[in-house]
């Protein structure tokens, strides 16, 4: 496979990277680590005579703290954050979910901007996001910024709520404080088949908030509403084995999980039970 021709556009700030999408239109397309587009080209599901790299610009790099919240450049890539001290130290529960994203070569150039703007179903960071109640920010080069839960943000498979022509700059993470934080995936051949992401907080001697996030079973990532209910109010010595796993049932239930190459939908309901359980305890601990 090679790739077909196109010209290469570097631009140094935002405006000008707007510059190009404008006057290009849709024969352009934005890339940072090109770990996705570029196969697409190769492969010949998609054709642009025009590519805008971003990562020239200094306003999508860095990782910084602010307001309580973790702020991730949009061309940060997963190795950046896989390895950070601040991420280890501020949230290490995403430095581990991050050292399992794909293999060392994608995360050495593909950037967790990217990866979120691609919106692949059969992804990690979405979902563990999605349970730690995320943010996006977009912004045109010449406007202001605004921000999008992640929820909103990823709308459907491939499909974002990007507006025309603009960037994702940033992601912004609460501070989980007080709380836990768990990921898991199963995969096939580095393709994930279930992504679980739970967020556990206790206080009292009983577990006064929980998230959980399924992906990579159904079309987009989703929270479930039901199982965190379950889940909330559990006492921390008595941990009913049966309402974990009614609580991941209905996670699964929630997820709505599609038959498709990585398995059958009855595979991945038993899936994301046993990986709710799983990241419900992890979170706990």
């Amino acid at each position: 496979m090679t790739l077909p021709p196109f010209d290469l556009h570097r631009p140094q700030s935002l405006e000008e990277a707007t510059e190009f999408a404008d006057r290009y239109g849709e024969d352009a397309a934005f890339y940072c680590g090109g770990t996705e587009l570029l196969l697409l080209l190769k492969m010949g599901f998609a054709a642009f005579g025009h590519l805008i790299d971003l990562k020239g610009i200094d306003e999508l790099r860095g990782l910084r703290t602010e307001d309580g919240s973790l702020v991730v450049g949009g061309a940060v890539t997963h190795r950046e954050l896989e390895r950070s001290e601040l991420v280890r130290e501020w949230l290490p529960a995403l430095a581990a979910m991050e050292r399992n994203v794909a293999n060392l070569r994608v995360r050495e150039v593909g950037t967790l901007g990217g990866n979120l703007c691609f919106s692949d179903p059969h992804s990690d960071p979405a979902t563990f996001l999605l349970a730690l109640d995320a943010e996006v920010e977009c912004r045109r080069g010449g406007e202001e910024a605004r921000r999008v839960p992640i929820g909103a943000f990823v709308a459907g498979p491939y499909q974002t709520a990007l507006r025309e022509g603009e960037v994702l700059t940033a992601v912004r993470i609460p501070a989980p404080a007080a709380a836990g934080a768990a990921h898991a995936k199963f995969a096939f051949h580095e393709r994930p088949t279930a992504t679980v992401a739970c967020v556990a907080r206790a206080e009292g001697g009983a577990v006064t908030d929980a998230r959980v996030a399924v992906g990579s079973v159904g079309p987009r990532p989703v929270r479930s509403a039901s199982a965190e209910t379950l889940l909330t109010g559990m006492p921390l010595g008595e941990i009913d084995p049966d309402v974990v796993a009614e609580a991941g049932a209905r996670a699964a239930e929630d997820a709505a999980p599609v038959d498709d190459a990585t398995g059958s939908a009855e595979y991945k309901v038993q899936l994301v039970r046993v990986l709710v359980e799983q990241t419900f305890r992890e979170a706990l601990a």
